[in-house]
């Protein structure tokens, strides 16, 4: 495994590499046109991997039966790209191997009114999971400060002056401390909250829109806002650059994905999973005293019958 570290005041930031995600924590300056999109800088054994996949599949689904009988913790997984990033594909393959029992996918779009009348982090807080269970966000509130900084927004939200009057740079700067703060508190009750960003090139972004408009089965996908939102695609780069920079932490780790090749991606992201299940040491709650005490005599019970 390849590690290099990077030092800015005096948080130490690892990147780790190499059948591994890139994984970032503590405050850092990544430029993402330094990270692959794709299988290539690895120089992976696509067959060797694709192999490996369906073993980590199952290692998973252990892992969360134990976590869903455990309930002492609950796990929030945040996938976040730019159109056609394949996050609907890689709920699909990857969650798909849970028991649907205990797992919750939220796919989030534009904002209601109703939801525009609360803070942001209302309609996500409400749907939490139970302590035990897996939450999936389809994007989350990291759109508030992404999408909405993007488009500038902010500027139409009904807010008291002395939030609306803030410039740009000190509301999205109070936006990231609150967020910050809000999945410190989630940790700090029992909840581990995994942040994806897929990370997919401008040159894959562009095949994925061909072949939307090329196969009618897939026409539905496609939208003209995805050509609106392809013009911002730099810049849209540039902010998930500094929202990662600015909301990576020990507790909240954010992962950056390649994204171009789905069997990579599928793979690096049940390896998360599966090592943040490990890492909260979930176990088979043990039998009652009573329980324990006459399990010969249930089992004479039913022998009988």
């Amino acid at each position: 495994m390849k590690v290099k570290e990077l030092l800015r005041s005096e948080e130490v930031v690892k990147i780790e590499c190499n059948y591994r995600p890139y994984k970032f924590y503590g405050i850092l300056q990544a430029h993402f046109d330094e990270l692959p999109t794709d299988a290539h800088k690895e120089h992976l054994d696509k067959e060797i991997v694709i192999a490996r996949s369906p073993d980590k599949l199952k290692e998973m689904a252990k892992m969360q039966e134990k976590l869903y009988a455990d309930g002492r913790e609950g796990l929030i997984i945040i996938f976040q790209s730019i159109d056609a990033g394949g996050k609907d594909s890689t709920i699909k393959h990857v969650i798909g191997g849970m028991n649907p029992a205990g797992v919750y996918v939220y796919s989030f779009k534009q904002p209601s009114l109703e939801e525009l009348s609360h803070d942001y982090l209302w309609r996500f807080h409400k749907v939490l999971p139970k302590r035990g269970e897996i939450a999936i966000f389809n994007r989350s509130y990291y759109e508030d400060v992404l999408t909405v900084q993007l488009h500038h927004l902010e500027k139409g939200y009904r807010l008291p002056k002395r939030i609306s009057e803030l410039n740009e740079e000190d509301f999205f700067t109070k936006r990231y401390q609150q967020i910050n703060g809000y999945e410190k508190y989630l940790y700090q009750n029992g909840y581990r909250v995994i942040k994806i960003f897929l990370h997919v090139s401008k040159e894959e972004q562009k095949k994925r829109f061909m072949d939307r408009l090329t196969h009618e089965e897939k026409h539905w996908k496609f939208s003209p806002d995805d050509l609106k939102e392809r013009a911002h695609f730099e810049e849209y780069m540039a902010l998930c650059e500094e929202v990662i920079n600015q909301t990576a932490t020990k507790h909240a780790p954010w992962y950056v994905i390649p994204a171009d090749d789905k069997w990579y991606t599928r793979y690096l992201v049940s390896e998360i999973i599966v090592d943040t299940l490990k890492a909260c040491h979930p176990r088979f709650p043990e039998a009652s005293d009573e329980i324990a005490a006459h399990l010969d005599e249930y089992k004479r019970e039913l022998n009988e019958e």
